[in-house]
């Protein structure tokens, strides 16, 4: 699976936004609220520790994996698409 760095890099710029400060400073951590409620969810071991990493469980590691083929793979579709064609399946 090939992935779409763009597509990559439009996820991490909108994961930064949600830890914005002083107007536009983001963490380059993930946002605590967001790891306790991964953890809620069942999806990570608990953040709470000195460790800079987290273990994703069983449920979580299927669940990341299926996001990235979905959300972040490159999808082959053939032929490109014209813009007058795009416009025309939104119709």
């Amino acid at each position: 699976m090939k992935l779409d760095e763009d597509k990559i890099d439009d996820a991490a710029l909108a994961l930064l936004r949600l830890t914005l400060h002083d107007e536009r400073y983001p963490w380059k951590t993930m946002d605590w609220n967001v790891t306790d409620r991964l953890h809620r969810k069942g999806l990570i071991e608990n953040p709470v520790g000195k460790s800079k990493s987290v273990l994703l469980t069983d449920e979580g590691l299927w669940r990341s994996k299926c996001l990235v083929e979905t959300l972040l793979a490159q999808h082959d579709t053939g032929e490109p698409v014209e813009d007058d064609q795009a416009w025309q399946s939104l119709s």
